[in-house]
């Protein structure tokens, strides 16, 4: 990696251009968050890379946001993102994680093997939709396939207009298959579950060893965790390269329009069924159960957008209603505060 950049080659567009005031353009700089730990971001910049600790006045930052600094390297601003992707957390705790910002092509990564979902594939279509950027589906371990043909069809059928590219990611001559969408200044990311390939695929389109690999389970297929943290790399070509964690858990949140757009067949269908709130179950004039029993739809798909549609509903509103108790909690605390202040000028 060299020590300086030009902000083009970090991705730096007139979208982010025109965010700034005349006097932000003269006094600060921008720089790209390359990398996150608890109480620090690491930071690429014109000058180099730099390191900016964690606020608590900061709002919640990402991998691949833009930040603007002063002259003398303090946080002034985050500055409006292009795109995000986000989840609701895993486990029970109700509150959203930010995956990754800014990004102009989502690699969904999956092998060639017991582990690989069409359910699961759908659950990140659903998210790249909803960000607004272009997903293309990348199956590995080709290599160790009898048959890619099969999983690569099994693939094309969830996205009329999907791209879908089957690599060998130990193969250079192979991967270099995905170069179109790595052009310079572009921001490319892989998201996939744990032991799908994504290390090695990283570290093939890099020309060295930037993660680390492991095998996985040989009785399920299923990986173990490589890569511990998000971060941004420059490739060769000239792209950035932004690589997460492989997820064992991705559930959706504020996502209806991206489950919609991942299921677009059905959603289309629907505009024409007799009732406006129709669940496509038993309702008459539905356009959606006509179609399945004519084959034209998938009763899988149908379930599987019923299910992400639920998910989606029930995790909005449960973090909805944390932030409207946070608000109220904020409230509480400023109407205290302001009491205690009244009664001392008294």
């Amino acid at each position: 990696m060299t020590s300086q950049f030009s902000l083009p080659a970090l991705g730096w567009t007139h979208f982010f251009q025109q965010q700034l005031s005349l006097e932000e353009y003269e006094a600060c700089s921008p720089a790209r968050v390359c990398g996150q730990e608890r109480t620090l971001l690491q930071l690429l910049t014109e000058d180099g890379s730099h390191s900016l600790p964690v606020t608590p006045s900061m709002e919640p930052v990402t991998v691949g946001d833009w930040l603007l600094l002063d002259g003398e390297g303090r946080f002034q601003r985050l500055l409006e993102r292009a795109s995000l992707f986000s989840r609701k957390a895993a486990g029970s705790k109700a509150t959203r994680q930010l995956i990754a910002a800014n990004v102009d092509t989502l690699f969904v990564v999956s092998s060639l093997n017991q582990d690989f979902n069409l359910r699961r594939l759908e659950r990140y279509l659903a998210l790249s939709h909803e960000a607004e950027v272009e997903a293309v589906m990348v199956l590995t371990k080709a290599d160790c396939c009898d048959d890619p043909l099969a999983y690569m069809t099994q693939a094309q059928s969830l996205g009329t207009n999907l791209d879908v590219v089957v690599v060998n990611s130990l193969d250079r001559a192979s991967v270099e298959q995905l170069s179109p969408w790595c052009a310079p200044g572009k921001t490319v990311a892989f998201l996939g579950s744990s032991g799908v390939g994504k290390s090695t695929l990283v570290n093939t389109l890099s020309g060295h060893a930037m993660q680390r690999t492991q095998g996985i389970r040989e009785d399920d297929a299923k990986g173990r965790h490589t890569t511990t943290g998000r971060s941004l790399h420059p490739l060769p070509s000239g792209a950035l390269l932004l690589d997460t964690p492989g997820m064992r858990e991705l559930q959706l949140a504020d996502c209806e329009h991206g489950v919609d757009e991942a299921f677009a067949e059905i959603s289309a269908l629907a505009q024409g069924c007799k009732f406006s709130d129709c669940q496509h179950q038993r309702e008459p004039g539905c356009a959606v159960r006509r179609a399945i029993e004519t084959g034209e739809v998938d009763e899988r798909r149908l379930a599987s957008y019923r299910k992400l549609m639920r998910e989606q509903a029930f995790n909005t509103a449960t973090l909805a209603e944390k932030r409207a108790r946070e608000r109220e909690f904020g409230r509480y605390v400023r109407s205290v505060i302001k009491g205690k202040q009244g009664e001392k000028g008294r």
